[in-house]
């Protein structure tokens, strides 16, 4: 099959998808279970591999990193006695601690810089003119700011479901001819299907073929159609099902 590199901007480095895996799982951030976090680190960025798209060095670092962590976790934590019995004992500093001191710097950095997206919207909106109904524009913000919530990480996510479900994690035993999709000529196809369903269509069922090529071109598909805002995604809450719809007037 072809490699097809989609960039989205929504991937920011791997300290922001740890963010998102922290408030996914809703984790405290000042104690991290750093074995659970890991699997599911090494989880994004198995299926990051499986849709060959590009990892950056700094993600493979960061698995090196919570690796590291993880097993220093797993040795027995040793103490030294004070020779003065009203003394503590002292122990061990955290192997986390340098983890969580860059994750919560971050952090501050993610929400000063979501702060002043803000307000650089509400500034886009003063003009130097007399008052005017705005009331279609507001729906229509509000309607983009509500499909923003849906992001990459949470399409991988519903990726991981679908392919557990159609058991294409392990490879197959057997080798066949297959023909080659062009994404183009999925792209094609699954914007005909949206316009001709005229409605929100659920996530999975664009991948109606059981197939792991068909199943990585689709999903690249969908990148691409977000890319060029020809589609909505849109959610519900959190871990709901994801629905896909196409933009009005495409």
């Amino acid at each position: 099959m072809q490699h097809y590199n989609v960039k989205i901007d929504a991937f920011e480095g791997p300290l922001d998808l740890l963010l998102h895996l922290i408030n996914r799982l809703e984790i405290d951030i000042y104690d991290i279970p750093v074995a659970e976090i890991t699997e599911q680190y090494l989880i994004f960025i198995h299926t990051m591999k499986e849709l060959e798209l590009d990892i950056a060095s700094e993600y493979l670092v960061m698995a090196a990193t919570l690796l590291a962590i993880k097993s220093k976790m797993l040795l027995p934590k040793h103490e030294e006695e004070a020779f003065d019995e009203d003394m503590t004992l002292e122990m061990e500093e955290d192997p986390r601690d340098e983890l969580v001191e860059r994750l919560v710097e971050y952090r501050k950095f993610k929400e000063a810089a979501e702060d002043l997206k803000e307000l650089e919207h509400e500034r886009s909106l003063m003009y130097t003119k007399p008052p005017s109904d705005l009331t279609e524009i507001t729906k229509e913000t509000k309607s983009e700011k509500a499909n923003l919530e849906v992001s990459l990480y949470d399409m991988l996510g519903a990726l991981q479901k679908l392919m557990r479900r159609k058991k294409l994690q392990k490879p197959l035993s057997t080798r066949i001819t297959r023909q080659e999709i062009p994404i183009e000529m999925r792209i094609n196809e699954i914007m005909k299907e949206l316009k001709g369903f005229k409605g929100k269509k659920s996530f999975n069922d664009l991948f109606s073929v059981s197939n792991r090529e068909h199943v990585v071109v689709t999903f690249l598909a969908i990148l691409e159609l977000i890319k060029r805002r020809d589609i909505h995604v849109t959610q519900e809450m959190n871990f709901s099902e994801i629905f896909v719809e196409a933009t009005e007037g495409i």
